[in-house]
């Protein structure tokens, strides 16, 4: 039950904050859902690697990763976001959404796995 609980509580926060960055950073091309899903795999790669090398405790995986991350990053808003592009004639903006947001969040995933494990 505790585990549902942490899971619920960071799910909440970070579906807030998705919700607001879309508010916060209004733009033709889906900036916000970009921001999200980098930050959320920066904060993702961090805390499993930091609680795999035993540096950072399981809770935590559960609160900020499963939680918090699962719920501040999002396929179904990317893949919805590119295909409205795509409908636009925007396609090449729709490739490049998909693109940027593969990219730099691997690149975030690795940043903060190798941050997680230094700490």
């Amino acid at each position: 039950m505790t585990a549902a609980i942490l899971v619920l509580l960071g799910g909440s926060v970070g579906a807030a904050l998705r919700h607001l960055l879309g508010i916060w950073i209004p733009a033709r091309f889906p900036w916000a859902i970009f921001v999200a899903n980098v930050s959320a795999s920066f904060l993702l790669g961090l805390v499993a690697a930091g609680t795999v090398a035993g540096r950072l405790p399981e809770w935590l995986l559960l609160l900020a990763g499963t939680g918090f991350c699962g719920a501040l990053s999002t396929y179904s808003t990317l893949a919805n976001d590119t295909l409205r592009l795509a409908e636009k004639g925007e396609r090449r903006l729709a490739v490049a959404n998909m693109g940027i947001n593969v990219v730099f969040g691997l690149v975030a995933a690795f940043i903060g796995a190798a941050l997680g494990r230094a700490l």
